[in-house]
């Protein structure tokens, strides 16, 4: 823990470290205990990995709904937690946190911002991330323009002659998506990959072959070493085999999906308890080693761990009932449902239903 901060915090019962899919139903989780909470997130927009890497992907394992992309979901948890009125906090991570005598915590953000909370709930995924670059000298120039770490509209690579470099789940989905037709589709799709195996689904595999067996999109085996321009702009790219070949690769856009490099960032020094540069939590209330301190999502480990948005939802909520001890100390915390609660009514502002 950091030195203890000073000067006129928000005072909230919660701070959410994390403002992606278990980050915003944890707020939800809150609001329904009358918790209030604001949320603090390093990226510029909510949704964590979600939205910022794959928000138009679909979805497929959320109860209930039988298909969504990572952008609907968000879209649905930020209309979830309106009734709350949830202050989010962008770009900007917490840097400071400070345990007070009375059990509440000062903490502070990059960009100054303060508060003072009963309770601090981690859901950062798998923390400060940044994507794996290709490193290429002088490449990065043309990032947000023809060079993409991510796929933030899937418009606007349609018609385009596209290259993709890597060769994980993330590469292979994109590749399919852009080959296939479809209002994305693309001019042309190439692949590239050092060698022609695949950390991918069998399934995911199977289709790339396919569609490179039919000619919709191709694949190459080696590493991009170089590129071309053209009037200012990116026009290619130069792969070299692992024989010692090598061949020009024409292109629009470039998109390269070489994973994430997952670092804790300032977390790491806040004195909890890791394994693995994960947080260690009990299974009752997904508390951390700090009292009042919570940790939800791909962010904590605990034995039988899966990263699953729906098991990150499941911890939210026994996490807010952990919480409300901290809040609202001696007070008896009844279970209630949706359903029929009239208090939860209340807090949702939504009218109660008429019985038949």
């Amino acid at each position: 823990m950091s030195a203890k901060l000073s000067v006129e915090p928000i005072e909230t019962d919660a701070v959410i470290v994390g403002a992606g899919p278990v980050g915003l139903f944890q707020a939800f989780e809150l609001g329904l205990l009358e918790i209030g909470a604001h949320i603090v997130d390093s990226l510029a927009a909510a949704g964590g990995q979600c939205a910022e890497l794959y928000p138009d992907k679909p979805i497929y394992d959320i109860p209930g709904v039988p298909v969504c992309t990572g952008r609907a979901l968000t879209d649905n948890l930020l209309k979830q937690i309106e009734p709350f009125g949830v202050s989010i906090h962008l770009s900007q991570e917490v840097t400071l946190v400070a345990k007070r005598v009375d059990g509440r915590f000062d903490v502070e953000t990059s960009k100054g911002t303060r508060f003072l909370a009963k309770t601090i709930f981690v859901a950062g995924g798998v923390g400060s991330f940044q994507p794996r670059l290709l490193k290429v000298d002088g490449l990065e120039r043309y990032k947000q323009t023809q060079l993409f770490y991510g796929v933030p509209d899937a418009t606007a690579f349609a018609g385009k002659k596209l290259v993709i470099v890597g060769g994980g789940d993330s590469a292979l989905d994109w590749a399919i998506h852009f080959a296939q037709e479809g209002p994305n589709r693309c001019e042309s799709v190439a692949l590239v990959h050092r060698r022609d195996s695949f950390k991918a689904t069998p399934a995911s595999v199977a289709q790339v072959k396919a569609l490179c067996a039919r000619g919709d999109m191709r694949f190459i085996a080696g590493q991009v070493e170089a590129f071309e321009e053209t009037a200012g702009r990116l026009s290619g790219v130069t792969v070299a085999g692992a024989d010692g070949t090598a061949q020009q690769v024409a292109l629009d856009m470039l998109l390269v999906q070489l994973g994430l490099s997952p670092k804790l960032g300032p977390i790491a020094d806040w004195g909890l308890t890791l394994e693995r540069k994960q947080i260690v939590v009990d299974t009752e209330k997904f508390e951390t080693s700090t009292p009042g301190i919570f940790a939800v999502g791909d962010v904590n480990t605990y034995p039988g761990k899966k990263k699953l948005i729906l098991c990150g939802f499941h911890e939210a909520a026994l996490a807010a009932f952990g919480a409300a001890g901290y809040v609202f100390p001696g007070q008896a915390i009844q279970l209630q449902y949706t359903t029929t609660s009239t208090r939860l009514h209340r807090v949702l502002g939504v009218q109660a239903p008429t019985l038949p």
